[in-house]
């Protein structure tokens, strides 16, 4: 993925640093609380936007822009019209591929960390960019040369299953607003930061322990 990206965004000129998340607590996968980590390690790089990126798609098309979204501005590169899966087609549909300044994702308190699991977390972290009137005006491609088929390449591996499976009081909690977590609450530990080299393109690769709050969500663990 880094060789394949390094090499995509220097035909565009684009400045970056790649920051790779990868959790090594004994809980269950959490994207989003993750992705707030990854925000403040951007921080200290002292990035001015942040790409949130799925480590399984890697685009093909080089009408994709990732150059700078600017302030008050949210960019969506894998918007639902081309992304390889198709019931990622719909409205509100902000995974895979998103960017927006550090400073807004500061403004709407990062992404929820209550989301053990995969799954819904881009959904409320749509309506934190709504509410901060930051969803109207959603850049996404349009008019490409390519479509769902060939606009990126999909590479999760079928092996490694996702784990949608839902625990205790999930349902309910995943559906609701949260207002309690998110960028300011994140609790974690960085148990090692080092720095790879794939040719010309660097990597920060972060191993992280997650903290959870069994009591909030009970769910972030399964059962013994």
């Amino acid at each position: 993925m880094v060789p394949h990206l390094h090499n995509f965004l220097s035909v565009q000129h684009v400045a970056h640093r790649f920051v790779v998340l990868n959790q090594t607590d004994h809980f269950r996968f959490n994207r989003a609380s993750l992705i707030n980590v990854g925000w403040y390690e951007s921080d200290r790089l002292g990035c001015d936007y942040m790409v949130m990126h799925d480590v399984d798609i890697l685009p093909l098309n080089p009408e994709l822009n990732y150059e700078y979204p600017g302030k008050s501005r949210v960019k969506h590169i894998s918007s639902g019209k081309y992304h390889p899966i198709l019931r990622y087609d719909y409205k509100k549909f902000i995974g895979g591929v998103l960017m927006l300044t550090l400073e807004d994702f500061k403004m709407v308190n990062g992404m929820s960390n209550k989301y053990w699991g995969w799954g819904l977390e881009d959904d409320e972290f749509f309506l934190r960019l709504k509410e901060a009137n930051l969803t109207a005006n959603i850049l996404r491609p349009t008019n490409l040369t390519t479509d769902r088929s060939n606009t990126f390449r999909h590479i999760h591996a079928k092996e490694r299953k996702r784990d949608y499976t839902l625990l205790y009081n999930q349902k309910q909690m995943s559906r609701k607003r949260d207002r309690i977590s998110g960028l300011n609450t994140v609790r974690y530990r960085i148990v090692s930061r080092s720095l790879l080299n794939f040719g010309e393109a660097q990597a920060s690769v972060l191993n992280i322990e997650l903290f959870c709050d069994r009591s909030w969500t009970p769910y972030c663990e399964f059962p013994s």
